[in-house]
């Protein structure tokens, strides 16, 4: 038996009787069953990030290799056509799952599954940072409304199902209506008393915590993951760290990019500018001053398909996967992951709250910057990628483009891929046998 097929049995024996438990663990389902339902307001997101950024903007990787402002003069400004969509989609992401776990879990608590839901988005708001006073109008900031507010969205969503569906289960909570009274209006009185407590208890809850944060939740739970973050010096291991908690944050549902940016980008601009000021005055990246940026191993080797190097899940699901839903999101996500846009498969298949796929999630990126480094600092067979590029650039070519056209940084760059590929290739072969046993269950 090869070392492979080891490995592979591994994995079944340990992960695939947790998967199977978990999946049907009623919270677990609630919010797999959420991000599913969105998957197609998620698609057309993203399809519209994917033609603005790579086609229709002019950092894009299309736009500049096609050169389409010389072919489409004004091309650009049709970004705008197409831009309202994700704030439909994508920048409402929290709003739509929120509402959808509460629904979902009160569906399987046999609870009121339509207000529960709409509780929930109450819920949400009311914890929801305070509006800002701009020249005597109120306005609310959208920063938690999108994939950065997710995190306290599954959370609300679990509490509010949980705690609705049993509230509402209490005769002494029930307003019973006379037959003639409309069903409708019967159905909101049924529950009127289970929603003022449900929403009353958070209003409470977030004013002890606003003394605490004035924030709110969304400001004390990021403040928590970034305090210790700010204690890093610029290293392989700070770069390892917060690539680590980056995908980690993502698998809980945590926009684990944007909350680690402040700290990654301080830690890492100075550096940046004496490596692009050495690239201009050599018009070489060999030699550069600081050849360890989270940009020239993370993004550079491990961010092909976006975060989690997802590019080679998809890959792996394409050639390996034997379930027609798993491998339908593979071939949608497939022209958006060569351009690193994951939300599709992330959020789709998901990843975010998945025994099974978390595992080479979090791992993958962590040996694929370890080869880069290897290939820098180690054999030194390749310059450091120092050339700031397009984030649309697809995977392989960053560290070739961002080298200035180094032939072994495209090799690496492969070699990266197809490692990526190995190790998402067990768990995709293991998330079969997971949802074939589901299925017969």
């Amino acid at each position: 038996m090869s070392f492979m097929d080891k490995f592979q049995n591994i994995i079944e024996r340990l992960l695939v009787p947790i998967a199977s438990k978990l999946n049907a663990q009623r919270h677990v389902c609630a919010v797999r069953d959420a991000f599913i339902l969105s998957f197609p307001l998620t698609m057309a997101g993203s399809l519209m990030v994917l033609l603005n950024n790579v086609f229709l903007s002019a950092d894009g990787f299309m736009f500049k290799l096609l050169q389409f402002d010389k072919l489409f003069p004004g091309i650009v400004q049709f970004q705008a056509v197409f831009a309202p969509v994700v704030k439909g989609s994508a920048d409402i992401f929290s709003i739509l799952i929120v509402f959808l776990i509460a629904r979902n879990l009160a569906k399987l608590l046999d609870g009121d599954d339509l207000l529960t839901g709409l509780t929930a988005v109450s819920v949400y708001f009311i914890i929801y940072p305070d509006y800002f006073n701009n020249e005597g109008i109120n306005y609310i900031t959208t920063q938690y409304t999108g994939a950065q507010g997710l995190f306290v969205a599954i959370l609300v969503g679990l509490l509010v199902g949980e705690l609705m569906s049993r509230l509402s289960q209490s005769d002494k909570l029930e307003i019973k209506m006379p037959e003639q009274v409309p069903p409708a209006v019967a159905r909101s009185f049924k529950v009127l008393i289970p929603i003022i407590i449900t929403t009353v208890f958070f209003s409470v809850l977030n004013y002890f915590v606003k003394m605490v944060a004035p924030g709110g939740l969304h400001e004390l739970i990021y403040s928590i993951i970034q305090t210790p973050l700010t204690k890093m010096s610029q290293s392989l291991f700070s770069v390892l760290i917060l690539s680590l908690l980056s995908q980690s944050l993502w698998a809980m549902g945590i926009h684990g990019p944007n909350t680690i940016a402040a700290i990654r980008d301080t830690m890492f601009s100075e550096a940046g500018n004496a490596n692009l000021l050495h690239f201009a005055e050599t018009g070489s990246t060999w030699g550069a001053p600081y050849p360890i940026t989270y940009s020239g191993l993370v993004t550079a080797f491990s961010e092909y398909g976006g975060s989690g190097a997802t590019l080679g899940l998809i890959i792996a699901m394409l050639i390996f996967s034997k379930n027609k839903e798993s491998k339908s999101i593979a071939k949608l996500s497939l022209a958006p992951g060569l351009f690193n846009i994951n939300e599709m498969i992330i959020f789709g298949l998901p990843i975010v709250l998945n025994p099974i796929y978390i595992i080479p999630f979090i791992i993958t990126p962590l040996v694929t910057t370890l080869i880069g480094y290897t290939a820098v600092m180690i054999l030194k067979i390749m310059p450091p990628v120092t050339i700031g590029i397009p984030w649309t650039t697809p995977g392989p070519l960053m560290p070739f483009l961002g080298t200035g056209g180094n032939i072994t940084a495209l090799f690496v760059g492969f070699l990266c891929l197809a490692v990526s590929v190995i190790i998402y290739s067990p768990f995709v072969i293991a998330a079969n046998k997971a949802a074939r046993l589901e299925n017969e269950a």
